[in-house]
């Protein structure tokens, strides 16, 4: 596992979402269907939040992981609650069916843990349900949905599946190169 951070990885991050993007509309879903804007995900690249799967040089997943929340999903008390949130987890269509997402998942948590946050949190689509139930295999335990009413962009909340699971030491099988973050 390396984080890659710098200019050069944008295009690289942009093209797993495309192909995200394009694979869950095969399935139906217009899950990741509105363009990603290419400067907030230099910004993430630069913040050091994002993280890289390497299958040797070829890169074979990627997540975000941050003690940042989304804004307006998660209470004031739950806030106050040391925690981090794993978001944009995307794996290659070439290494789907590895569990590497489900690793990613457990390396997560295990930074999170090691960063004395309680919690690992995510926000998911709203609509997917194959991705919930797949976060609910994973050991998430899903806190409530936020509706629509909550604006981003401009937009309806379209990603307000709200789930957690707590911080935990985990045997996720990747090496680690990255600096450990501090809990928010």
């Amino acid at each position: 596992m390396r984080s890659r951070t710098g200019q050069g990885r944008g295009p690289c991050l942009l093209s797993f979402r495309e192909e995200a993007a394009s694979w869950l509309s095969r399935l139906g879903s217009d899950q990741w269907s509105r363009p990603y804007p290419a400067d907030r995900l230099l910004a993430t690249i630069e913040a050091g939040t994002v993280f890289m799967v390497r299958d040797g040089e070829a890169p074979a997943a990627t997540i975000t992981l941050t003690s940042e929340a989304e804004d307006g999903l998660w209470s004031d008390d739950e806030l106050n609650e040391p925690s981090m949130f794993v978001n944009k987890l995307t794996v290659s269509r070439e290494h789907a069916g590895q569990d590497i997402g489900g690793r990613l998942l457990d390396w997560a948590g295990d930074r999170a843990y090691r960063s004395a946050a309680k919690w690992l949190r995510l926000d998911a689509w709203t609509a997917n349900d194959a991705l919930q139930r797949y976060y609910l295999r994973h050991r998430f335990e899903h806190v409530r949905t936020v509706a629509e009413g909550h604006a981003v962009n401009g937009g309806p909340r379209v990603s307000g599946w709200l789930a957690q699971r707590p911080a935990r030491p985990a045997d996720h099988g990747f090496v680690d190169e990255t600096p450990q973050p501090l809990a928010g």
